[in-house]
């Protein structure tokens, strides 16, 4: 059986909950956000290896996948997707899954969401922090 890089890698997944839009001063008006999701190598000497990053909206159905392949994020470097305030699509209950792959006994990633608007004097900006979920 030939050797390949995924059989010396343990696999994970990751779910993050971001937010494109919040409530506002009632169940009928929505906030719009930018959203800052935030893919962290923590390991100081191992690669992560990101396999898939996939977008869902507050129904659950899937929105868009972000990389076409496998990317690689060397150690402590920090790969970020930015969600423009006025793609709305995925609403208040937006998330990710993250599939990610590193050498056994490596530190886990760490996947951020930070949300952010001004609107005139306001801003209004918090973070979430993903949850490992396989």
């Amino acid at each position: 059986m030939p050797y390949s890089l995924s059989d010396s890698l343990t696999q994970g997944t990751t779910y993050l909950s971001v937010y494109s839009q919040i409530y506002s001063q009632g169940e009928h008006r929505t906030f719009n956000l930018t959203v800052t999701v935030s893919m962290r190598n923590t390991s100081r000497q191992d690669t992560l290896y990101i396999d898939k990053a996939e977008y869902f909206d507050t129904h659950g159905n899937s929105i868009r996948t972000y990389f076409d392949q496998t990317i690689f994020i060397a150690p402590m470097e920090t790969v970020e997707i930015i969600i423009d305030e006025t793609d709305q699509i995925g609403g208040t209950g937006a998330n990710f899954i993250f599939d990610w792959q590193i050498k056994p006994n490596t530190n886990e990633p760490l996947f951020e969401g930070v949300m952010i608007s001004t609107y005139g004097q306001q801003g209004l900006s918090f973070t979430t922090q993903g949850k490992r979920i396989n």
